[in-house]
């Protein structure tokens, strides 16, 4: 057997190179969520504060994730993801210099929102080059570095918060981040349609890319419903680590690593079970991957509820592993389902018009859940989440019954 045959392919190396970025993208965000009480109490913030700082970045993700979809179908997806990486590591390691309310608006929200939007669109989009016949499943192995970079941030950062400090976890995970660009740097290939990509971007002006997407109903009404997923998740992540830490008394590592554990391992496995559902189906039924993700949201939402308003961790553990199920399975599909209306050359750019308005909707839930929570308590508010979900699986089942069929690429070529 010839060393060529042993090595792994690099369409699979791609995927362990970015799962590892992909890694760091999460657990760089969810430092912040697991020492918001430290941070507070250390610079005399206000939980409305905290709530700001949170909403800033997810907006200003928002606002900036359609320019680098936009950037990934007309550069090099390489450098983007190398570039985003670095400057995102290094807002990481510098938060941790923070001590106005002010610094942590430029530092963790802007740099660090700004650094991490030019990720998602490009690596999507790469990942999609590589693997056409496991689509799902290639994406969905990507997606499981969401669920453990969270959950590995929440525990390593409220052990390392704990034993010296809340600044040095944002060192730490900062450093490491900037020897991964590094390695991305020496191993990542370049886009093996680059040239075709830009020379279809490039033949078409902005607004026609936007006429491209906003041409299909299924497309809006997939990204009405990842705004609604947004809303549910974002408020869910930035506050339920306090909520535990000042409900059940818990310390900052068990508060941060209880609430995402039990979530994300079941929505590792939700995510995996519905790619490979929908990989297997597609070819039989065009509607399967929105189908799919509608179930899952549909499952979660009277468990998002219970959250909220239970009394017993035992509830509370089983609530967060069935909710973080129905994400999973929705998760499964979120950029393959849209990927089926959407033509090759202009992915990139619709990932970041997905992402921007679900993240400048999903914006709003921390800040408004720190609002509310001295008028009606974080319980209230985390049940309220549920609506999220709601909205979304509407706008889904929508797109199913009239417009799925209708823009599918793949049906559109059979027609043809």
């Amino acid at each position: 057997m010839t060393m060529k045959k042993i090595l792994v392919p690099y369409k699979w190396e791609l995927i362990t190179l970015l799962w590892f970025a992909f890694f760091f993208n999460q657990a760089d965000r969810q430092i912040f969520n697991i020492v918001l009480p430290s941070i507070r109490d250390d610079l005399g913030l206000t939980d409305a504060n905290m709530g700001l700082v949170a909403s800033i970045f997810t907006l200003f993700y928002g606002v900036m994730v359609p320019v680098g979809g936009i950037l990934g179908d007309r550069i090099n997806k390489k450098y983007i993801l190398i570039i985003s990486l670095l400057v995102w590591s290094m807002a990481t390691l510098t938060t941790g210099l923070s001590f106005t309310l002010f610094q942590l608006i430029i530092l963790r929200s802007i740099v660090l929102g700004g650094g991490e939007a030019f990720y998602t669109p490009s690596a999507s989009a790469l990942i999609c080059e590589y693997h056409q016949n496991t689509r799902s499943f290639a994406l969905s192995i990507h997606q499981t570095a969401l669920y453990a970079g969270i959950i590995g941030s929440s525990f390593l950062t409220g052990l390392i918060a704990e034993a010296f400090g809340w600044r040095t976890a944002f060192y730490v995970f900062g450093s490491l981040g900037i020897v991964l660009a590094v390695v991305l740097y020496l191993r990542l290939k370049d886009s093996i349609v680059i040239n075709k990509n830009i020379a279809v971007a490039e033949s078409k002006s902005i607004r026609d890319v936007l006429k491209i997407f906003f041409s299909k109903p299924t497309a809006i009404l997939l990204t009405l419903a990842f705004a609604g997923m947004q809303f549910t998740g974002i408020g869910f992540l930035t506050w339920m680590p306090t909520f535990l830490h000042e409900k059940f008394n818990f310390t900052l590592m068990r508060a941060g690593f209880d609430s995402t554990f039990y979530h994300h391992v079941a929505a590792f496995i939700g995510v995996l079970m519905g790619a490979r559902i929908a990989d297997k189906l597609a070819h039989k039924y065009s509607i399967i991957r929105g189908l799919i993700q509608m179930t899952g949201l549909l499952i979660g939402i009277p468990f998002i509820f219970i959250i909220g308003n239970s009394d017993s961790l035992l509830i509370i553990y089983s609530a967060l592993a069935i909710f973080g199920f129905s994400r999973g399975i929705y998760d499964s599909n979120l950029l393959a389902a849209l990927y089926d209306v959407i033509e090759i050359p202009y992915r990139a750019t619709a990932t970041g018009l997905l992402l921007m308005f679900g993240f400048i909707v999903g914006a709003a839930s921390p800040y408004i859940l720190g609002i509310l929570k001295p008028l009606f308590g974080l319980a209230s508010g985390l049940a309220f989440l549920s609506v999220g979900f709601l909205f979304s699986s509407v706008c889904i089942a929508a797109a199913l019954m009239f417009f799925y069929k209708k823009d599918n690429i793949n049906l559109i070529v059979i027609r043809n």
